[in-house]
């Protein structure tokens, strides 16, 4: 949102002007709630235009103004020249593939997640994502757990890997999985590791 605010001069715009509007209307916001599986990319993007029009008329834009901006969060956000990897991801990732381990993505995220992740050179490390956007079922509901699950063809051995108490480690668990929060601190995760390279410790 504030890539697309920067070129224009005197706008009265910053993160903490922008932020509350980003802690609301997403999908996953309201986990319990489920959407319709397969929408088109547009129309996923097409609902949250209202959202980003409303954070953008807050900077004292215009209403016009705000609406074409709107539009172009999705091109900014998912641009690949802007995303990075933790420096850790490549390695631990190739380690564990070589172990015999199986990786798989399950995500709230944006319909361009496959790209992006191919975009960042981990598409031959991955075996299979399942996105929220697809499903319409987002993390912490059970439903997005169990999609992945079978859409791993149903392992014995599972562990769920995320930044998220609330929807990797508890969603997990509440499932039956095993999880570990990784790069947080939160007593109610059992498991919890600084980076990936520490995941290993609890893999065996």
């Amino acid at each position: 949102m504030m890539q697309v605010l920067g070129p224009f001069a005197g706008v009265e715009a910053d993160v903490e002007r922008i932020r509350p509007f980003m802690q609301k209307g997403f999908p996953w916001h309201v986990p319990e709630r489920i959407n319709a599986p397969m929408r088109t990319a547009q129309d996923w993007w097409n609902a949250l235009l209202p959202l980003f029009e409303e954070a953008f008329v807050s900077c004292k834009l215009s209403q016009n103004q705000a609406r074409d901006l709107a539009a172009m969060v999705r091109f900014v956000y998912t641009d690949i020249a802007d995303w990075r990897l933790y420096e850790d991801t490549k390695e631990v990732l190739s380690d564990l593939l070589e172990g015999g381990w199986k990786h798989a993505i399950l995500s709230n995220h944006v319909p361009e997640l496959p790209s992006l992740v191919e975009g960042l050179g981990l598409g031959s490390l991955i075996a299979c994502i399942v996105n929220s956007a697809d499903t319409g079922f987002e993390k912490p509901h059970p439903h997005a757990f169990r999609a992945a699950l079978r859409a791993l063809g149903d392992p014995h051995e599972v562990w769920m890997i995320g930044d998220s108490v609330d929807a990797d480690v508890l969603g997990a668990e509440a499932v039956g999985l095993r999880a570990i929060l990784v790069r947080g601190e939160d007593v109610r995760a059992r498991r919890r590791a600084q980076g990936l390279r520490d995941v290993r410790k609890f893999l065996g």
